[in-house]
This record gives structure tokens, sequence and C-alpha cells, in this order.
């Protein structure tokens, strides 16, 4: 228990002090509790001894009241301070999730599913916020007032006190199997919620292709699954725990059933006063009522542990080093010397070596799968290479902090992602600060202004999450957009126009030329006319350059390159 609270504390950075505060308000208002019993004792002497006076009354009186307000202030702002720094962990955490995906290698993302990361920051922090706030400090809480009690019995009577002693040792004994229980248990709880996140992620993102294809009832099927398997687990926690808590109440009872008992006896026995024997009676029945609810909340320590660790695992993924400089390169020029590149122990890029200069473009094409997108994604550090090297402006990208090297990139990629915001943000995130003005005139650059200011509010519209309000040309012209305001000197193009309707490519096209004019380009395509005119074209196949040169180069020399045009060209000759 005292390792959960270590760690939990620990994973809570700066927060853990405003924790450490509360519970010095917990210490007092514990102390307050205790306070009672002197109170109650000191009334039931004077009732004994018919010594009542109002003096005695209102002393009693008094210590009651003040152990009561102090008590209620002390517990308000250990309240206060548990939620703000319950939900401020909680929040900052997601910022350091957020901040540390930023620097993963982008392979991460193909071996995790979204259901998991979606858990980590929505699941396990709401836990970790809620829960194990709740959990941590109602269970310090309740093992603070029952020591200080216990204190307090002691003072009057040491043989009642040995046995809250042995009460309370047998107390934590039952709790301890609780939680060694729950060890076994909490893992399988952690993991359904994660699986259950899954499966709603995939059948709501795949909606189209459940309806397309009649998957209806197979998709459903598996939905119904996850939630009957969620359902079973978290019977199955609440079963596992209800014996547990059932003997530690009975514990707490009997424990207060003895004290009583042995009060009433040494009474008896003429070993105890009378006053004594009244005071602890009452002390059985109050002593334990922090305890009990402590024990209850107890059993969830190992769902806070498990989450804990599950937020620190992603934590401890090993982020690529951008602990670089801030490197402003005098030149753009970029070579990419012997690199090789493997996945999950495959080789996508093999021996690669090519001289990129700046103000030029380069298009890359070649069979799918050949390795041209990771290429680009290793010219502009998405991974890191295995061996041989990536410079830009005569520095290796790796000598450059992450930031420093992203403002020498844009991209437009052929799947846009918009997120939910207006207009005029999406396109301010190439620079944040950008006054209207600015982004207006980058939309106009982008031949986007035009169906902007159609929209219900213009620039002000808050497009839905991934824009799916938009259309495929819509979202690629806001990209593009986005890429103007950021004006950077590298442009890559990963197959900005492959899904563009007719109607939208001769925009897309003059959007594209805005963008790109002046700076270094390297694109991915499959379309001949944005292709032919390059100042060199890399054919990739197999994680090799296999051609290189201009078009009239290539289309001299037998090989992928002259009969990718020619199958291109058969393709634009066919009519309806």
């Amino acid at each position: 228990m005292l390792e959960i609270f270590r760690k939990f504390f620990a994973f809570c950075g700066e927060n853990r002090k405003k924790f450490y505060r509360s519970l010095a308000d917990g210490v007092i208002l514990a102390f307050m509790e205790a306070l009672k019993i002197p109170a109650i004792m000191l009334m039931l002497q004077g009732a004994m001894d018919g010594t009542i006076t109002a003096g005695l009354i209102w002393k009693c009186f008094g210590i009651l009241v003040f152990s009561i307000v102090v008590g209620a202030v002390a517990k308000y702002r250990a309240t206060i301070l548990q939620c703000e720094a319950g939900y401020g962990t909680a929040a900052n955490k997601r910022i350091e999730i957020a901040e540390h995906l930023r620097y993963l290698p982008m392979g991460y993302f193909n071996e995790n599913s979204l259901g998991y990361i979606t858990s980590v920051t929505t699941n396990t922090m709401e836990n970790l916020a809620d829960t194990a706030t709740r959990v941590v400090m109602l269970t310090t809480q309740g093992i603070l007032t029952t020591a200080l009690i216990a204190v307090m019995v002691f003072f009057y009577d040491w043989r009642i006190g040995l046995v809250l002693l042995a009460g309370m040792l047998l107390f934590f004994a039952a709790n301890r199997g609780m939680q060694r229980k729950s060890q076994k248990v909490s893992p399988k709880k952690i993991q359904s919620d994660t699986g259950l996140v899954e499966k709603v992620l995939e059948y709501v993102q795949g909606i189209a292709e459940v309806k397309g294809y009649n998957l209806t009832g197979k998709m459903s099927k598996r939905l119904n699954q996850a939630i009957d398997a969620n359902t079973d687990v978290n019977i199955e926690l609440e079963l596992t725990f209800v014996p547990f808590m059932a003997l530690q109440n009975g514990i707490i009872k009997m424990t207060g059933v003895i004290m009583t008992m042995l009060s009433v006896y040494l009474y008896l026995q003429g070993s105890m006063e009378l006053i004594i024997c009244i005071g602890m009676t009452i002390c059985s029945f109050m002593v334990f009522a922090s305890l009990e609810q402590a024990g209850n909340y107890s059993a969830l320590l190992r769902t806070v542990d498990i989450s804990v660790d599950k937020a620190q695992s992603v934590m401890e993924l090993p982020a690529m080093d951008i602990e670089g400089k801030e490197i402003t390169p005098q030149h753009f020029d970029m070579e990419v010397s012997e690199v090789d590149f493997s996945y999950d122990k495959k080789k996508i890029i093999d021996h690669i070596s090519v001289r990129i200069p700046e103000n030029t473009t380069t298009a890359i094409v070649g069979p799918s799968g050949g390795g041209k997108t990771t290429l680009c994604h290793l010219i502009s550090r998405f991974w890191d290479v295995d061996s041989g090297s990536v410079t830009l402006g005569g520095r290796n990208v790796k000598d450059y902090s992450m930031d420093s090297l992203m403002k020498n990139f844009s991209f437009v990629f052929q799947n846009v992602y918009l997120f939910q915001d207006t207009v005029a943000n999406n396109i301010r995130f190439g620079q944040e600060d950008a006054p209207m003005e600015k982004v207006m005139e980058a939309a106009k650059k982008a031949c986007c202004h035009d169906f902007i200011m159609a929209l219900p509010d213009g620039y002000d519209t808050v497009i839905g999450e991934g824009g799916a309000s938009l259309s495929g040309g819509e979202k690629q012209r806001i990209s593009i957009a986005r890429a103007i305001m950021k004006d950077s000197p590298v442009i890559i193009l990963d197959e900005a126009t492959a899904n563009v309707d007719p109607e939208n490519e001769k925009e897309l096209v003059e959007a594209i030329e805005a963008l790109t004019r002046d700076k270094t380009i390297i694109m991915i395509a499959h379309r001949l006319k944005t292709v032919r005119h390059a100042d060199q074209i890399l054919v990739v196949d197999k994680g090799k350059i296999v051609q290189q040169g201009r078009h009239e180069e290539l289309m001299k020399q037998e090989g992928i390159y002259r009969r990718f045009v020619q199958s291109r060209e058969l393709a634009v000759s066919w009519r309806l």
C-alpha cells in the first residue's frame, strides 16, 4: 500500500505538493476528530461526580465547536487541494503525453492502435484524476484518523488500546489479502477497458465499410462481445472484493464489540472506572468509521497502481534524440548518403544515396510499397536512419533540434487531417499568431478563399473533426494554405493530387504552384504531368533507386519509368 502511495505521489510531479498539503490538513482533521473524545470524557466525568457547572458545559461545548469548525475548514481545504492536484495532474500528463508523442518515431504509430493511446489519455487519466485521487486521499485519511484515535484510547486505558491495535492489525492483514487478489484481477480490467475503446473506435471509424459491405451484424457482434467482456470483468472485480470487504467490516465490528465487552468486564471486576468504561464504549463506535471507508476504497488501489504504470509506459517509450541545436541553415541543399532503414526487421530503404540541390524539384516515382514515402520521412526525420546520414544545409539532421528542423519543412499529404476548429485556425497552424489579413492572403493563394466565404460563418466556420464537413479538394487546398502560411523552404508533397476530382484539380494545381514557387520541392506522384518537368526524377523500387535523371533521359532507357509513362499514356487514351 505504501509503495502505491509513493509511486502515485511521484507520478503527480509538482502537484504532489498540493497532495502533501492536503495530507497535512488531513492530520488536522484527524486530530479534531480525536479531540471529541476528551470533550465527551470531561462531560461524563462531571455527570458522574455531580460537578457539572455552566463553566464545564461551556468548556466542553467550546472544545466540540472548535473541533467541528477547524475540522470542517481542514476538510474543505483538503478537498480543494485534492481536486486541484488530481485534475491538474491529469491535465499535465495529457499534455506531457501529447508532447512526448511528437518526438516518437512514426513506427510507433504503426505498431500501436489508436485505441491504446485514446484509452491512456481518456480512461486512464480519468481514473487518476477522479478515482485515484479519492481512493488515495480517503485511504490515507482513514488510516490517520484511526491512528490518532487509537493514541487517544491508549492514553485512557492501555488494555483497550491493545485490543484496538490488534483489530487494526487484523484489518490490515485482510486488506493485504485483498490487495494481492486485486493485483491479479485489476490488469484484466485495464486490458478490457482498452479493448473496449479500440472496438468502439474501430466500429465508428469504419462505419462506411460496415454499411457498404453489409458487415453490420458481424461488426456489431464484435463490439457487443467487447462490451459484454468488459461487463463480465467489472462484475468479476466487484465479486472478488466483496468477501474481503465483508471480512474487513466484520473485523472492525467485532473489534468494537470486544472493546465494549472488555470495558464492561473490567469495570465489573473493579479494575476500570465507570467513566472510562463509558468512554471506551463510545470510542468503540466511532474509532473505526473512517477506517471502514478507507478499507472499502483501498480495493481500488491496485487499479491506481496499474493506471500509473500504464501512463508511465507511454512516457517511457524511447523518443528520438531531439536535444540538438537551434540551427538556421545558410542554404537548403539536402543529401542522403548510403542510407539504410528497416521497419520490424523488414528492410525498407537499401543503401540509398541522392543529392537534392536547393530550389529544385525532385519527383519520386515507383511501384507501391517501394519505399517512396519512407524516403521522404527519413529526409524530414520522421524516422531516424539505421545507418548512413541525411543532411540539410551541410548539417546532419540529427544535429538540429526537432523544432528547428521542422521549421524548414512543409508537408501536403494525400490524406489531409483538419482539426475540429475554425477554418482560420486550421490555416493558422502554419503560423499561430498570424493576423486575419495574412490568413486570407494565404487562402487566396491556395484558391480556397471563395469556398471559405461561402461557408455559413466564413473563416470562423467550425469544421468537423478530420475535416468531415469539407470535400477532399477543399481539405487539400486548406492544407496548402496552411503550408503557404508556414512558408518553409522545403516542401514535401506526398500524392497531393491523387484523390482529387477533375473539378478541383485545376484550382489545386494552381494552389500547389503558389506554394512551391522558389522552394525546394520533393514530390511523390503517379501523374505524368506532375513529374515531367522535374529537375530530377528518382525511380524507387524495393528500397533502392533503380533509375535517376530527367524525364527525357529516363524515356530513352528501358525500365520502370518508361513503362510507367507508357501505361499512363495508354490509360489517358481510353474513351467511353
